[in-house]
């Protein structure tokens, strides 16, 4: 009988100040290393940011570390917020130095956090969704557009923002279209609500609450359908699938063909990368690119993204031969056109431009 690992995506935060971020990145990266977890960690002055995957001892063992690490030790839903996986979901463990572990561009202590306050239970906002007033509030999507147009909450507005230093361009719109409102904001795992919290209530939005947890530890709480769609993740599946058949609503449409999907890609145009919603085999019929305009620039430039179960044509090794071995260009520059040129021989595209200012990747 094979024997299945089981493994678990952990992701947590914890503001706390940092006195050696440097130090304490070099031990949190050896020790994770060793014991062969996988994921990316940010630490600067202000705390640690954390998503990482591992086996059922990787995890323990991870755990263990954090508990009786002086700077890490009580962090807040860490097994609330703990998903299962089947596999690793990064390709290596990097631990990093960060100016902030989430940009804001503005650091706030762990004191200013926690002043800030105005924390809503996951138990009294689904209570919102379900039986309360919620017409006497404003639920605001703080993640950026890409990851709202994944997927959020029902009747949630997007803060509008293509990368959360934005926010704050944002403040004075929130401010007269919100000033008689309660705005209860959520993000992916909480930590964004932390520091967009002090900064509006600093502008005079008292009546800001951030939800407890994120969405992170809602949908693994409840499966009640209250979330639409997909869910932006930080990792290798980019996309969660939330609730089960029952329960899970799908609210976007095939870029290409109109017809309802659950699956995101990005445009294979490195300049682009823009995050679109494809049907996987329209998306595959298409070329990969989201609109013309990346499509004519890919073929002028060769400056594409390979994907092997895709694509045998090994661009980005082919433009590495050109630079070691320059008398090589037309050749192999001839090579790759005739070989692009072939899958978007038929192709038609419903969009002229890129879509790079709707699905923007931070």
């Amino acid at each position: 009988m094979k024997y299945e690992e089981s493994f678990t995506l952990l992701t947590f935060y914890k503001f706390v100040d940092v006195a050696d971020p440097e130090s304490e990145c070099l031990d949190h990266l050896m020790f994770t290393k060793d014991i062969g977890m996988k994921g990316r960690v940010y630490i600067w002055t202000e705390g640690i940011s954390s998503t990482v995957t591992g086996n059922q001892g990787q995890i323990k063992a991870y755990k263990l570390y954090l508990s009786n690490h002086p700077l890490w030790k009580d962090i807040q839903d860490l097994d609330e917020k703990s998903s299962p996986v089947d596999g690793h979901k990064f390709p290596r463990m990097q631990v990093k130095v960060r100016e902030e572990i989430v940009s804001l561009g503005k650091k706030y202590t762990k004191q200013e956090i926690e002043a800030a306050g105005n924390r809503m239970k996951i138990e009294e906002f689904k209570q919102l969704l379900d039986h309360g007033n919620i017409d006497d509030y404003i639920v605001l999507d703080m993640r950026n557009n890409h990851e709202y147009q994944l997927g959020h909450f029902k009747n949630a507005i997007p803060a509008d923002t293509l990368t959360f230093k934005q926010l704050e361009d944002k403040i004075e719109e929130y401010k007269k279209e919100f000033w008689d409102k309660k705005i209860i904001s959520y993000c992916t795992g909480w930590i964004r609500c932390e520091k967009s919290t002090v900064m509006l209530q600093r502008a005079g939005l008292k009546n800001t609450y951030q939800l407890d947890g994120g969405v992170v530890k809602y949908i693994n709480t409840y499966n009640d359908g209250n979330w639409e769609w997909n869910l932006y993740v930080f990792d290798d599946r980019v996309s969660q699938f939330v609730w089960d058949e029952k329960t899970h609503t799908t609210i976007w449409s095939c870029l290409y063909s109109g017809k309802k999907t659950d699956n995101c890609e990005n445009c294979r145009l490195s300049s682009c990368n823009a995050r679109i919603i494809a049907d996987r085999q329209e998306y595959l019929d298409h070329a990969w690119f989201c609109s013309r305009e990346c499509a004519d620039k890919a073929f002028e430039t060769l400056i594409v993204r390979t994907d092997l179960d895709m694509d045998k044509m090994k661009y980005k090794e082919k433009r590495w031969v050109i630079k070691r071995f320059p008398h090589l260009k037309d050749e192999i520059e001839s090579e790759m056109r005739t070989h692009l040129a072939k899958q978007l021989k038929w192709v038609r595209y419903n969009q002229a431009k890129s879509q790079k200012e709707d699905f923007i990747m931070d």
